[in-house]
């Protein structure tokens, strides 16, 4: 058994993270030694978290070594959970910090998702200020974006990330693992009351039923009751074909997200930028979306520095349809929130159709026409959807109606 494990990381470049060893000695006692540039400022209570652990865990004998890069409390808890487990590992004990309820986000399943920001699960220092960058949801990503000798490390740090840290009206979105490590990542997560949870390369119902059967056990056995959404994300031939079927597989479900590097390594095509190898996916993702009732979601735009290019495929995207784009970058958010605002000619059309709707209601008619036309009820769904996006984009304030009128 080696009396050694690290966690964390180190270097001149790492900010707000810590890189923590522990080294288990056959006597002389707890000791703690620790480099850090505010140390001067909160050494002291660096070391009484740390004394805490060494109690929580039982550990007795312990050299704990800790470079501190300005690591918040709950991420030196992290990776100190992280180091133990790593040391011993029938510790499985959670060293959790107290959780702070104002963090949680009310979610529902038709709320606007136009942009997602994803966020690598093991590096803290992204998620610190995400939220005040206003995406609509933002991703604690544990699959693609971590290294798979991190994968633990990463589960206990996006646990209390879900725990402490204020993401100011974003959706709260966990990006699990596939099938068995995906299970051991809901373990952590789902107490921590997430209100979105990504299942990547989803080629079946069988995936959902998979991971909806270990959430209700999860909620049940922890007497825990909330509202768990899904979001599988199609990135293969088959999850394109089985979209439909994926997409009815849970009443959970609220979006069908899609991932074009997979799918287009999958299919043996090299992604472009105009994105024609893509089309048909693209067009059969979002119509199984459309036909179950949940919102179809594009793919990200990997080119962090061509916002020109960003706009254009974010404005391709809602005009084929979609409610949504993924982002890599918080530079992103506010491009791809104009892109998916409407313009101005059909928001003008959108208000004359809600007004005269509001008219029809008044004079208790039936049907609702606008000049000569007849205006359907899905007409003036999407027209009162266009209105909120208008809101939510800055484009009307909440008393249009009465300057519309003045």
């Amino acid at each position: 058994m080696n009396n050694t494990a690290q966690a964390g990381q180190r270097g001149k470049d790492i900010r707000s993270d810590c890189w923590i060893e522990l080294q288990q000695n056959e006597a002389g006692g707890n000791h703690i030694i620790l480099e850090s540039k505010v140390r001067s400022l909160y050494g002291r209570q660096i070391e009484e978290l740390l004394q805490k652990g060494l109690g929580f865990f039982g550990l007795h004998n312990v050299t704990v070594r800790i470079e501190d890069s300005g690591a918040l409390p709950y991420v030196i808890s992290a990776r100190f959970e992280a180091a133990v487990k790593r040391l011993l590992p029938e510790k499985n004990q959670s060293f959790l910090p107290d959780a702070e309820s104002q963090v949680q986000t009310p979610s529902s399943r038709d709320r606007f998702r136009r942009s997602r920001l994803y966020l690598p699960g093991n590096d803290p220092k992204l998620a610190i200020n995400a939220g005040l960058h206003q995406p609509d949801g933002i991703i604690l990503d544990l699959e693609d974006s971590v290294a798979p000798l991190e994968k633990d490390a990463a589960r206990i740090l996006v646990r209390n990330t879900l725990r402490l840290v204020n993401f100011y009206g974003a959706e709260r979105m966990v990006r699990i693992n596939q099938h068995a490590l995906g299970l051991e990542d809901l373990q952590s997560v789902i107490p921590q009351k997430p209100n979105v949870i990504l299942v990547p390369k989803c080629e079946s119902k069988e995936n959902i039923e998979e991971v909806e059967h270990a959430i209700e056990q999860i909620l049940r056995e922890q007497e825990l009751s909330w509202d768990v959404f899904l979001m599988p994300i199609i990135e293969s031939a088959k999850g394109t074909i089985n979209a439909y079927e994926i997409a009815q597989a849970s009443e959970n479900i609220v979006a069908l997200a899609i991932g074009l590097e997979d799918y287009t390594a999958d299919i043996g095509a090299e992604r472009t930028l105009g994105g024609e190898e893509s089309r048909w996916m693209r067009g059969a993702v979002l119509n199984a979306a459309r036909a179950a009732g949940v919102q179809p979601i594009d793919t990200v735009f990997s080119d962090v520095n061509d916002m020109d290019g960003l706009f254009a495929s974010s404005r391709e995207a809602r005009l084929f349809g979609f409610d949504g784009k993924g982002c890599i970058h918080p530079r992103q958010i506010d491009v791809v929130h104009r892109a998916f605002a409407p313009e101005q000619k059909e928001l003008e059309k959108a208000m004359k159709i809600v007004i005269a709707f509001d008219e029809a209601e008044k004079c208790g008619l039936g049907v609702v026409s606008l000049g000569a036309k007849m205006i359907d009820p899905p007409v003036v769904k999407r027209a009162h959807r266009t209105i909120e996006i208008a809101i939510r984009s800055g484009l009307l304030t909440q008393d249009w109606k009465e300057a519309y009128h003045a």
